[in-house]
């Protein structure tokens, strides 16, 4: 199935580095494009880009990756490598939902959920996992729903509140399992004040077939949200999107081309197919 929705890292032009310590780190890798502002890595099946962008937005654990692991030696492989020169953020142990399980940030600000299980559980092998905190605390839910109505073949696999006797309110999501367009997302909130929120450090990247979708979700996420230019924008839960056409990398390989391509769309907020073509 081709992969519609990917997560976006934002680096500080340190995307090569990242590509290659990930590939080692988990094996199944392969760089498909890196040029000198993108970069798309594929790991196990799996599309993630990273964009050099500088500093000034580094990821941080509101969006983490969680990542299904069979064994108790693969989870702690995975673990020695993230947490060396990152922070660990849980602690290697066994919890209620995992026999192994930790929750590491690497040296590139990428967080990980490393949890033992089997795959099919969740079905692929690294899901976006968003946590709502802060002013954004509580919202899980709100947004779930949001989610799954904008995009097609989606659906809420299952959502799981606090109970009355833990440390958040019962409207609050402990753990949830929903799909868009056909791939798993995760969401939580979170009751205990934290130092980050959704930022464009990780945003997700949405290719549209035509400009009809880019026009539709362009005005569903936008909704009581905030546009920014070259197809970003905030939705009403401050996570960003990129909403982009499928033809946009095709036109960027063309060296001729691709400088009036950058050229136009560096005018535009959200992206208009045919100027792109025209330009």
């Amino acid at each position: 199935m081709k992969q519609k929705i990917y997560p976006c890292i934002w680096s500080n032009g340190n995307a090569k580095e990242a590509a290659a310590f990930y590939i080692d780190t988990f094996g199944n890798g392969t760089v498909e494009t890196d040029s000198p502002m993108v970069l798309m890595l594929y790991l196990h099946g799996e599309k993630f880009m990273f964009l050099n962008a500088g500093p000034q937005y580094p990821p941080n654990p509101s969006i983490s990756f969680f990542v299904v692991c069979e064994t108790a030696a693969e989870v702690e492989k995975y673990f020695h490598s993230l947490s060396d020169s990152g922070n660990i953020l849980m602690p290697l142990d066994t919890y209620e939902w995992s026999q192994k399980y930790a929750w590491v940030q690497d040296r590139f600000g990428v967080s990980w959920q490393l949890y033992m299980g089997k795959m099919e559980e969740v079905g692929q092998k690294f899901t976006p996992l968003l946590m709502f905190t802060n002013e954004q605390a509580g919202k899980a839910q709100q947004a779930i729903h949001k989610y799954t109505s904008v995009f097609e073949k989606s659906s809420i696999v299952g959502i799981l509140n606090f109970s009355a006797n833990e440390e958040a309110p019962e409207s609050y999501v402990k753990h949830s399992q929903f799909t868009l367009s056909g791939q798993v997302f995760m969401a939580m909130d979170s009751p205990i004040p934290h130092a980050f929120h959704f930022t464009e450090g990780l945003s997700l990247v949405v290719e549209c077939a035509d400009q009809s979708e880019i026009d539709r979700y362009w005005s569903a996420l936008t909704e009581n949200g905030s546009e920014s230019m070259c197809g970003w924008l905030k939705d009403e839960f401050g996570v960003s999107w990129q909403i982009v056409p499928e033809i946009l990398g095709e036109l960027m390989q063309d060296p001729e081309r691709a400088p009036r391509v950058i050229a136009a769309f560096m005018q535009m907020r959200k992206f208009e197919i045919e100027a792109l073509l025209r330009a």
